[in-house]
């Protein structure tokens, strides 16, 4: 198990998460995953990462794989970990050439699903290729790091592209959403929040404006029709008619608390390029609030941990059917335990613990560290063994992909990292 450390050691928190970030989790995936012949990463991995069940490559974690690789070779370059800035971006680099040169499609969208030498491939008989602006976005974010890192523009021009093109799908309402499609009459909080996420890189990496406009609107969005006071609705529906609905009741405790972090993020960003950003959304104190609400609403008093879902007043998610298929995802899973809603909710509760140092937040930090760290961590040289049951047993089960995910926990402990350096270490040049 990794060294628990209180987040009020900053010093002793950060050599921590750097130990298990590098020698853990970096450790499992460099040593099993990547393709260095095609480029890419393999991620199709049982829950364990026992055996690997497919070399088929979903774009959706290829994006991300980018991300992983450039962000690395920063924190290698700036002396944030242990790690060979010259092969991070390497492999960053030919991953994005396999998607640049394999999942583009001509109509602005990018392939869901690739063999392993890219061959682009529909991901069930009859489906088109694109099936999910989620892979788009993710995509544009892992070539707007490599941009940002290798200071080569094409891939900033790309990631700017694929944003704008993926905008405006969401904007007409044509935006496809696999692996769970939001039903017609419904608007999901996941579109916007990705849009501010993905949004604020592209802007860091390109200094885009039209970047900048779409981080704006997202968040006009967010604010105006899925937050009142502290609770943030994943679902809103069209009709005051289907708000007794599953649907419209039911909450998704690991988006509003990583959302948190976007939102933050994205108003620094716009910040320091003096463009206005008033909205309250970017307000660290009220993000605070929505965090420490999200927690409570999601945290598990039988088991520890947060559940996957939850409901507006909290326990098993309640309200009436529609008959929507995602609905029987959410009664089927509300209460298993995810890596991603964890290591997300880690970060953001550690960055708003920083930024406003309200103690509150850094006990609940406190708190779920002491079960994501006793639960998740599958042992020295192992990753997460990512998707547990209620009570914490492995549970051999798909979610969203079927693949092992090479992002959310390294990505958290990277940033984690990264926040409690020096500002000189922080700063990119």
């Amino acid at each position: 198990m990794p060294e628990i450390v209180p987040i009020a050691d900053q010093a002793a928190l950060r050599r921590a998460t750097a130990r298990h970030l590098v020698d853990d989790v970096l450790a499992w995936w460099l040593a099993n995953a990547p393709d260095d012949r095609h480029g890419g990463v393999f991620t199709c991995w049982s829950n364990d990462g026992s055996r690997l069940l497919s070399r088929d490559k979903y774009t959706w974690s290829q994006g991300r794989w980018v991300w992983l690789m450039a962000r690395l070779a920063r924190a290698g370059r700036l002396g944030l970990v242990e790690m060979d800035p010259a092969a991070g971006l390497g492999r960053a680099r030919r991953t994005a050439i396999l998607l640049r040169d394999h999942a583009l499609l001509p109509d602005g969208s990018t392939a869901y699903l690739l063999a392993q030498d890219g061959t682009p491939k529909p991901p069930a008989p009859a489906e088109d290729l694109h099936t999910s602006v989620f892979a788009d976005l993710f995509v544009a974010l892992g070539f707007a790091a490599l941009a940002a890192e290798s200071g080569d523009g094409e891939w900033g021009d790309l990631a700017e592209r694929l944003l704008a093109s993926a905008a405006g799908r969401i904007a007409a309402g044509t935006a496809r959403t696999e692996p769970y499609p939001i039903r017609s009459g419904f608007r999901g909080f996941s579109l916007p929040m990705i849009l501010v996420g993905v949004g604020a890189e592209v802007l860091d990496a390109t200094g885009s404006r039209a970047a900048a406009d779409i981080v704006l609107g997202a968040v006009r969005e967010i604010e105006a029709d899925f937050v009142s006071g502290d609770d943030v609705a994943e679902m809103v529906p069209a009709s005051a008619a289907d708000a007794d609905t599953l649907l419209a009741r039911h909450r998704t405790p690991g988006h509003v608390l990583e959302a948190c972090w976007f939102l933050l993020q994205a108003g620094q960003s716009l910040r320091r390029r003096g463009i206005a950003a008033g909205f309250r959304l970017f307000d660290a104190g009220t993000l605070a609030d929505i965090a420490l609400r999200t927690a409570a609403l999601g945290w598990d008093e039988d088991f520890g941990g947060l559940l996957r879902y939850a409901d507006r007043d909290g326990g098993a998610p309640r309200g009436r059917r529609t008959g929507d298929r995602y609905e029987d995802l959410v009664v089927d899973t509300w209460d298993t335990k995810l890596w991603w809603p964890h290591a997300e909710a880690l970060y953001t509760l550690a960055l708003l613990h920083l930024e406003t140092g309200r103690q509150d937040l850094a006990a609940w930090h406190d708190r779920l560290a002491a079960y994501t760290y006793r639960v998740f961590p599958a042992g020295p040289g192992g990753e997460w063994v990512q998707i547990r049951d209620r009570a914490g047993a492995p549970l051999d089960k798909t979610v969203a992909l079927p693949v092992k995910d090479p992002f959310h926990i390294a990505r958290a402990l990277l940033l984690t990292i990264e926040r409690l350096a020096s500002p000189a270490q922080r700063s990119p040049e």
